[in-house]
């Protein structure tokens, strides 16, 4: 399978001719050649872009809502091809990737029946002016997406782009391209959306990402990825003097208090840092817990994970690391924490070639006898390691949690309500979930505080994300 860029509302070859080997990661076997574009292929997007903005914007809103409706509807009917292809190249189990599709369908609906809440409002200044607020689109919108879950974030951030006016180029990472490709094709080629308002390059990040951060008719730009990379593109926007949307990394404190009802903490726990292999930002990865529960808690999450069936067959629960380059760092990490002290309680270790099939399975791992100022606390695994961190009381479990560069997620589990409430207030996180982990739905806004980003996705606030503000005072 060759994989070509989406420009223009067709397949083209990249200018470079090159083309990226992509590997299955549940065998390690090449399954694709992915393009390996350049600056070329992004001015031809870009261009491609510019041409349909216009007719887009001017389109009423209600209209622009229809196709996106429309895109919802088709991208459900090919659910399952969609999610064949998403499976594949990220290694997701085939029961996975529906509920992922499914949630991008989600994002397109939403947001189709959304867009006529984009509108202003009227300000009171006085008897003689009328003054009012407008919200319009920047123009081209880049959109720089990981590869762990292509599709969901996708949607994610080009549903509320569309809706409010821009028109769009996206850059998958090289790893996992099939699926938004195949989206873009079905909204153009089935859906009838103008040729332009939604194309894709590919390549590579330091090569076509940075190419579209700087190109000077991009006036937006969307990025999900590394604290590393989202400092670099920083960078260039400020230079740039555009506005960006970034969601980071993430080491989430997943706090248990003693009251918590284990038989729902212990499996929701279990869930936090195992689902997607621990590959997701928003993972809970440091679970703290009450130094009064902790040794029942742990015994019991134990048990509870070494039930996880790990490898390619399809009745496992947890599939493998996407990526060679990203397995080798969660395996390197078993090193770091038997260096820093740390217990391990289960796993440590990648599945043998045998048990794995040549793919890159880690066993989930959960590690005790952290203190949150060890490597294994501090920085983010991306894989299915959790570090255990006992704590005192209700303002030692808050100073712990604070304790980080990062403030995407957190969660809570507690049956006392004022606690809840308490906590919530005080942890420095732009998504809390109580007595549940990973809750909500694309109604819901999610971003991050300190170091995991600004801005917001999801929900009303991602529109006003992909608009800017205009007033205007007449003097009667």
């Amino acid at each position: 399978m060759k994989l070509d860029p989406f420009i223009g509302g067709t397949s083209v070859a990249p200018s470079s001719g090159r083309y990226l080997a992509k590997l299955d990661p549940r065998s390690g076997k090449q399954i694709a050649e992915v393009a390996d574009g350049n600056s070329a292929d992004v001015d031809a997007a870009v261009e491609a872009a510019q041409q349909a903005f216009v007719e887009w914007r001017d389109r009423r809103p209600i209209e622009r809502g229809r196709l996106l409706l429309k895109v919802a509807e088709k991208i459900r009917e090919h659910i399952k091809h969609l999610a064949a292809l998403e499976s594949s190249e990220t290694g997701k189990l085939l029961w996975q990737s529906p509920f992922e599709i499914e949630t991008a369908a989600q994002y397109f609906e939403f947001y189709g029946g959304l867009v006529n809440a984009g509108h202003g409002e009227v300000i009171d200044i006085g008897p003689n002016y009328h003054s009012y607020t407008r919200r319009e689109p920047f123009g081209v919108v880049g959109v720089i997406l990981p590869w762990n879950s292509p599709l969901n974030q996708g949607g994610r951030a080009i549903a509320p782009a569309l809706a409010a006016g821009n028109t769009v180029v996206a850059k998958p990472s090289e790893e996992t391209s099939a699926s938004l490709l195949e989206l873009a094709r079905i909204a153009v080629q089935e859906c009838g959306m103008p040729a332009g308002v939604l194309n894709v390059v590919l390549g590579t990040g330091a090569e076509t990402g940075v190419a579209l951060v700087k190109h000077p008719k991009v006036r937006k730009v969307a990025f999900t990825g590394s604290v590393r990379a989202g400092r670099e593109i920083g960078q260039i926007a400020a230079e740039r003097i555009i506005p960006l949307t970034l969601e980071l990394g993430g080491k989430s404190p997943n706090i248990v208090f003693e009251d918590a009802d284990l038989d729902a903490a212990v499996p929701g726990s279990a869930r936090a840092f195992t689902l997607n292999a621990g590959q997701v930002c928003l993972a809970g990865t440091r679970c703290l817990v009450q130094e009064s529960i902790h040794d029942v808690f742990v015994e019991q999450l134990a048990k509870a994970v070494a039930k996880i069936k790990v490898g390619p067959a399809e009745d496992a629960v947890m599939g493998p690391i996407t990526t060679r380059a990203q397995f080798d760092k969660v395996v390197g990490y078993f090193d770091v924490a038997r260096k820093e002290g740390a217990r391990q309680i289960l796993g440590g270790s990648a599945l043998s070639s045998e048990e794995g099939h040549g793919g890159w399975f880690v066993n989930p791992t959960i590690y005790a006898g952290v203190t949150n100022d060890m490597r294994i606390a501090r920085e983010e695994i991306f894989g299915p390691v959790l570090a255990v961190i006992p704590f005192k009381d209700e303002a030692d479990a808050i100073r712990i949690a604070n304790d980080s560069e990062f403030g995407l997620a957190a969660g809570i589990w507690t049956q006392n309500l004022g606690r809840a409430l308490r906590v919530s207030a005080k942890l420095e996180a732009g998504q809390i979930y109580v007595n549940e982990y990973q809750a909500g739905g694309v109604e819901t806004p999610i971003g991050g505080y300190k170091q995991s980003g600004y801005g917001r996705e999801k929900g009303l606030e991602a529109l006003h994300h992909y608009t800017q503000l205009k007033c205007v005072t007449i003097r009667i």
